[in-house]
């Protein structure tokens, strides 16, 4: 059994130990604060939420310690997932306890604590020597089945450095009256900090004398964490995460998951909520024999053109399982549709003799025109099944001879439709994000009409081929990429990119 820490709620935070038992767990037993997305980190294993939610509880804890131990006693690998840190106000304690009552072996991985994430976060470092030397860590929330409080509010009302209470939304109003009638000043500021360290974070500031009503006119809800001392007036200067410029956006992205984690990431280190919707896989192509016949006869073409950077990945495991490598490139010259097709192939050892400015089948096509290496040339197109056949034509009409391969296969995917339909219904979208013709068809195929109106302001494309394919579904694109790349993408988002 291993008791891992999950962090405050950024799944960066998590420890590289945390992260490592994960992804050799054969169990996941999780709790609410635990950010769902850790759950990747372990593909294989059986996921078991037992969560709470402030006030309301799904699992009560003695059926928790039921549950590891039941798990535990069957030989599984067992990774308690917790939000924060599991020996901080996070029950671990008690769990371990109960595993070592039935002599159940268990380790620890520490996690980062809300209550340092949490703070670092809204620009509130917990000491410094100008002001508070010391670091105080209480609870809100107190065993109920206590007689009276454990705090001793007399001195910790003496303590000249920083209080950080944990759970405390519901009984915010008690915590400040008892710091207030045990002496503490009403001028000390104060801070609550809602979701911290997540995008949508929110922090409200003020001081003992009025931090609860600023709290209920905000309705903060749970989780939330108070930090009481003068080290918040530092917030002013120190506030960096809220200045992202994505900060507050949630953006949907609808490219297949294989491909969707660069973009995801970039649009997180910006400041962004990311729900993942993929309306498209990736799949092997359906002839793959076909695709061995054109690697084995490549030195016949005079141009290979690879228009994706799924085509050049299929292409490429096919030349793996064939026991090829880039030297059959010797002959044919290369060209690229995009940077980030050019980018993949450079990282199999090969530079592209052609990538267009704009990125493109016709700016490909013109390309070539201008060169005059169309007419009696032998060209072979590694594509997907639904590509267009516009490059094939345009190149035929001027003379070439053309082979279109299907090197991949791009199919509806079986994402969570009702989860989208959830989303959309219950929550503000900000932009939906678009990386080709595929992702906008089969989006609008999930999405019942009544719904569109939500979301028509807000689509956001990689480039004109993709924009089009929105037009076609009588939706004009909000913004476009200038370069359509991932990088373009979430340029657009934040500077407004090309409006069509």
């Amino acid at each position: 059994m291993i008791l891992v820490g999950a962090g405050p709620g950024d799944a960066g935070l998590l420890t590289l130990k945390g992260a490592e038992w994960l992804s050799r767990a054969q169990v996941v037993v999780y709790d609410w604060l635990a950010n769902a997305e850790l759950l990747r980190l372990a593909p294989s294993a059986e996921k078991i939420f037992v969560g709470k939610k402030g006030g309301t509880s799904y699992k009560d804890q003695s059926e928790i310690n039921r549950i590891l131990v039941r798990l535990a006693k069957k030989g599984l690998l067992v990774v308690r997932l917790k939000g924060g840190d599991p020996f901080i106000f996070g029950r671990g304690g008690e769990e371990a306890e109960f595993l070592v009552r039935h002599q159940i072996p268990f380790e620890v991985v520490p996690g980062v604590t809300a209550g340092v994430g949490a703070p670092a976060y809204a620009g509130i470092p917990l000491t410094d020597r100008r002001f508070a030397s010391e670091v105080t860590f209480l609870t809100g929330h107190e065993d109920p089945s206590k007689k009276s409080s454990a705090l001793d509010w007399r001195s910790l009302a003496r303590l000249g450095g920083t209080l950080v209470s944990f759970m405390g939304v519901r009984t915010l109003p008690q915590i400040v009256r008892s710091l207030l009638i045990s002496g503490k000043s009403p001028k000390t500021p104060a801070a609550v900090i809602e979701w911290g360290t997540l995008p949508h974070q929110r922090v409200i500031e003020g001081t003992l004398a009025d931090i609860v009503q600023k709290t209920q006119k905000a309705k903060i809800d749970s989780p939330a964490l108070t930090v009481i001392g003068e080290v918040v007036r530092l917030r002013k200067k120190l506030a960096w995460f809220e200045k992202k410029p994505l900060q507050g956006k949630t953006v949907l992205v609808t490219r297949a998951r294989a491909q969707a984690s660069e973009l995801t990431r970039r649009l997180i280190e910006n400041g962004a909520e990311v729900f993942e919707f993929p309306t498209i896989e990736i799949e092997p192509p359906a002839d793959p024999k076909r695709v061995d016949r054109e690697i084995r006869r490549i030195s016949d073409y005079d141009w290979v053109v690879f228009t994706s950077t799924n085509g050049v990945q299929s292409f490429f495991n096919r030349m793996q399982q064939l026991g090829k490598d880039a030297r059959i490139f010797s002959g044919p010259r290369i060209a690229a549709i995009g940077e980030a097709t050019a980018q993949e192939l450079a990282r199999r050892g090969l530079r592209s003799d052609l990538v267009p400015k704009e990125f493109t089948s016709l700016a490909l096509f013109e390309s070539l025109k201008k060169t005059g290496q169309i007419r009696g040339r032998r060209f072979l197109l590694a594509r997907a099944d639904i590509a267009p056949p516009d490059l094939k034509k345009a190149l035929e009409r001027e003379g070439g001879e053309v082979t279109e391969l299907e090197v991949y296969r791009t199919k509806r995917s079986s994402g969570d439709k009702l989860e989208l339909l959830h989303r959309i219904q219950k929550e503000k979208i900000d932009y939906v994000t678009f990386t080709s013709s595929s992702t906008v068809n089969y989006f609008f195929e999930a999405l019942p009409a009544r719904l569109r109106k939500r979301l028509r302001s807000c689509m956001v494309s990689i480039g004109p081929v993709t924009s089009q394919t929105l037009r076609s579904h009588g939706v004009r694109p909000d913004r476009e990429a200038r370069i359509h790349t991932v990088d373009g993408l979430v340029e657009a988002l934040i500077n407004g990119g090309s409006k069509r």
